[in-house]
């Protein structure tokens, strides 16, 4: 039984930002063709928001364990768990990471999930994972 999901998919700014292409597209076609250069730049606006929208991972929590994308940790190796937002979860993403840490961080999400693994086999200290709802992943990790 899924306990929460959650697709880490593009906000509507990046959808807009990726949107340049077509005047960038109609540029490079405008000594050709403004025609040829329009349905280009259209075409690959959209094929680059299905690409964005496809390799966005799920985040998945269920009874056995957690998984992000293609990640899995199983539900006896969480510890714990912390939010971060703003300030924080910045320094959380950049200086503050650990070297052996794993992440799934997306630029257009703020909040970061910190999950501390505790498999004694594992290198791994912690998982942090963007999250468009941190309080409600870890009220699903918490779940027994």
């Amino acid at each position: 039984m899924i306990l929460y999901r959650e697709r880490l998919s593009p906000s509507w700014w990046m959808i807009v930002a990726v949107g340049l292409v077509v005047p960038a597209t109609v540029l490079i076609f405008l000594p050709l063709n403004v025609f040829v250069g329009v349905i280009s730049g259209l075409g690959l606006w959209v094929s680059s928001v299905a690409v964005l929208w496809g390799f966005s991972p799920v985040i998945a929590v269920t009874e056995e364990g957690l998984r992000v994308g293609a990640a899995y940790l199983e539900r006896e190796f969480w510890g714990q768990t912390q939010a971060f937002r703003g300030v924080e979860a910045r320094h959380e993403r950049g200086p503050g990471a650990h070297g052996l840490a794993w992440l799934s961080l997306r630029p257009w999400i703020d909040p970061v999930v910190k999950i501390e693994v505790t498999d004694p086999e594992d290198h791994t200290p912690y998982w942090l994972v963007s999250s468009k709802n941190p309080e409600a992943l870890i009220a699903a990790l918490s779940q027994n």
